[in-house]
This record gives C-alpha cells, sequence and structure tokens, in this order.
C-alpha cells in the first residue's frame, strides 16, 4: 500500500463557457502537503488567472501536457472526463469528481473496467446522508433567476398572463427544490410588492406526480414548471410528455435536475420530464423548435413542447463563486486521501471525511445498491 504522491489537475474539455478550474487560493492551502502538484497548461486561464498566480500560491505546482497531467496518481477534476481522458489515468490510480453514479451506469462500467478508484464529489456526504461538498444556491438560483427572466421576457412583463398569481410547480422537496423556492421567492417579491400581481409557489411531493388528475389541473396554471428532483428510477418519467399539453402556451419548463438519456441501458433512462433535452453552459434556453429535439431518442414523446432552460453544469454560470465554494469544502477530503493508503480507508473511521470519501467510492456503490 502506497500514499499519493502526486495529483494531477486537468482542465475540463467541455462546453466553451465551462471555465471551472480551482482557484490559486485553494493550492495555497495544499502547501503543508509532501505531495507533487500538476496542472495542464492554461488551468485558470479562463478564470483570468495566469501560471504565475498558481505558483505563488504553491511552490509545488508545475505545469504540463494533458496526457502528463494523467499520469498523476490521482486525478481531481470537477467534471467527468470524457472517455479519452479517462483512458489516459493509470490503472490502481484515483479519480475524485462529480461522477453521478446512479444515472451513469454505462461510464461506471468503463471506471470499473480500467480498474480506477473512484470518489464522487456528489456523493460525499454526512452521516445524515446529507452531501458535504454541493452547491445547492448554484444549482438552484442561476436557472431559477433565467427562467424567470423569459417568463417576463415572453409575456411582455408578465402582462400577457391574465391571473394576478404567478404560479411556479416545483416537482421535489430537497435542497435543490428548497433553494429554487427561495430564489423565486425573492423575485417574485422584488418584480411584484407595488403591482397587482404576485407570485405563489407549489410543491408536488409524489402524493400529487403520481396522479394525473391532480397534474392536470395545478399544470393548467401553471407559469414555470420546475424539476427539482432525485428520482429512485431513472427508467421513468414523472411527467409525461402529454401532459405538458396542460400547460399554457406561454410557460417555461426549468430543468434543474439535468438528468441524460441514456440509451445504453435496459431500460433505457429518461429525463424526469418527458420530451424535454438538455442545455449545457453553453446554451441552456431550448427553443420548441431547436434542433436537439431532434437527437432525443425515438421512444420519447415530444409532441408537446414549451421553452425549456436546462444545463448540466448550473453553478457553473456564477463559476468564480462556485470554485471558492467547492474549494474549501474538497480540503478536508484531500487531507485524507493524503495521509492514508486508499485501500486503508474505513468505514468506521472517527474522521468524517474519511468515512465520507468511503460512502463516495464507486466500489461502495455498487456494494450497496
Amino acid at each position: 500500500m502506497r500514499l499519493v504522491k502526486s495529483i494531477g489537475f486537468p482542465k475540463m474539455h467541455k462546453e466553451e463557457s465551462e471555465k471551472r478550474d480551482f482557484l490559486p487560493r485553494f493550492f495555497e492551502d495544499l502547501q503543508g502537503y509532501e505531495v507533487d502538484i500538476c496542472l495542464e497548461k492554461g488551468y485558470g486561464e479562463r478564470l483570468g488567472f495566469t501560471e504565475t498566480d498558481y505558483l505563488q500560491s504553491n511552490p509545488h505546482i508545475c505545469f504540463a501536457d494533458l496526457a502528463e497531467v494523467y499520469q498523476s496518481d490521482a486525478i481531481i477534476v470537477l467534471r467527468c472526463p470524457e472517455t479519452d481522458e479517462i483512458n489516459l489515468i493509470r490503472e490502481g490510480a484515483v479519480l475524485i469528481s462529480m461522477l453521478h453514479y446512479e444515472t451513469r451506469e454505462t461510464r461506471n462500467e468503463l471506471l470499473r473496467e480500467r480498474k480506477i478508484n473512484c470518489f464522487s464529489m456528489d456523493a460525499m456526504v454526512n452521516d445524515e446522508n446529507e452531501r458535504i461538498l454541493v452547491n445547492y444556491r448554484g444549482t438552484s438560483t442561476a436557472g431559477s433567476r433565467i427562467a424567470f427572466e423569459e417568463l417576463k421576457k415572453r409575456t411582455n412583463d408578465f402582462r400577457q398572463i391574465q391571473e394576478n398569481l404567478i404560479h411556479i410547480s416545483i416537482i421535489g422537496a430537497g435542497a435543490v427544490a428548497a433553494n429554487a423556492a427561495k430564489a423565486f421567492e425573492a423575485f417574485g417579491d422584488n418584480e411584484f410588492l407595488t403591482t397587482d400581481k404576485g407570485l405563489i409557489i407549489h410543491m408536488l411531493p409524489r402524493a400529487v406526480t403520481q396522479k394525473e388528475s391532480l397534474l392536470q389541473q395545478i399544470l393548467a396554471h401553471t407559469h414555470v414548471l420546475v424539476d427539482a428532483s432525485k428520482r429512485p428510477d431513472p427508467s421513468r418519467f414523472i411527467i409525461s410528455n402529454q401532459l405538458l399539453a396542460c400547460l399554457p402556451a406561454c410557460a417555461v419548463i426549468l430543468d434543474l435536475a439535468a438528468d441524460p438519456y441514456n440509451e445504453q441501458t435496459t431500460p433505457i433512462q429518461v429525463k424526469g420530464i418527458e420530451g424535454i433535452p438538455t442545455g449545457t453552459l453553453d446554451k441552456y434556453i431550448i427553443e420548441p423548435d431547436d434542433d436537439m429535439y431532434e437527437h432525443l431518442p425515438p421512444s420519447v414523446s415530444t409532441t408537446n413542447r414549451r421553452v425549456v432552460i436546462s444545463c448540466n453544469a448550473w453553478p457553473g454560470v456564477d463559476a468564480k463563486e462556485c470554485m471558492e465554494i467547492y474549494g474549501k469544502q474538497m480540503i478536508p477530503h484531500i487531507d485524507v486521501l493524503l495521509s492514508k493508503p486508499i485501500e486503508a480507508l474505513d468505514l468506521n473511521s472517527r474522521n468524517l471525511y474519511e468515512r465520507s470519501l468511503v460512502k463516495s467510492s464507486l466500489s461502495y456503490y455498487s456494494s450497496t445498491k
């Protein structure tokens, strides 16, 4: 058994608008560790930082090409690397990233085949199963703001909505849903306090979403439909495409869950709301006639459409704020990673972050699902 002696930080080769790299302040916090730190050339440039900024934060940093970065003992990158990048990781090395095991079974199989020790940031939880490494506000607020602005723009400052109440219907009751509700409350207060209109927020639990007759009544008066769900079965829709016909023509659909379709599983993996595409940081406002609909699985109905606000990386809209949060949350986990061999990590440790690391591992997920 050996300790991690080098950590590689590659850039994310995703959309043009994906800027999130760890900030220099994060690497300053790593100065006390005897570990080599290898950053991909150009790291942090999209956030306005230079190599000098990083070198001043930690003298153990070096810059290298992508392939060399991926030869480190451990790889830390916010969003999961693409398949060709995963194939650069050495067998037995560590990968820490947002891996979303529950909705990425095809990728899970690749990681197992490559014998990579995986730890998913989104699965790092405390003893109450609450996420430790998370930016709920970043996930919820940006999308809610954009959806509210789009509704306002498309209804002539809400004047085309005849009712005095703007209705927001949120699927889910977790932290993402709660933060979305708080965001819409703030937007509504700012917009309507001096007018004759108001905003009301409906939280839709399963006792409602599993009853089509109730959904028809609610959707008929919904101006923003929000999916903030975490489904136990990603092969089943929560809202069918047929039900979307109940929405007003001006309605906006906000996809905060942003689960992808996956035709490689049986049955296929679908989104919580049937027939909507998944957007990106480069394109998160999707019109009803967008070409993205042509790429959805043929078995998914897209007959009924509304404007969709969707992004597979919502916290990335406010990139610097996001990485400031993630950096602070990540340090205690790295402290454990650099102090014990991977094989010695103990689920019953007195250290909360060691327990969190174990529970975030792919091996733990595979043994408990």
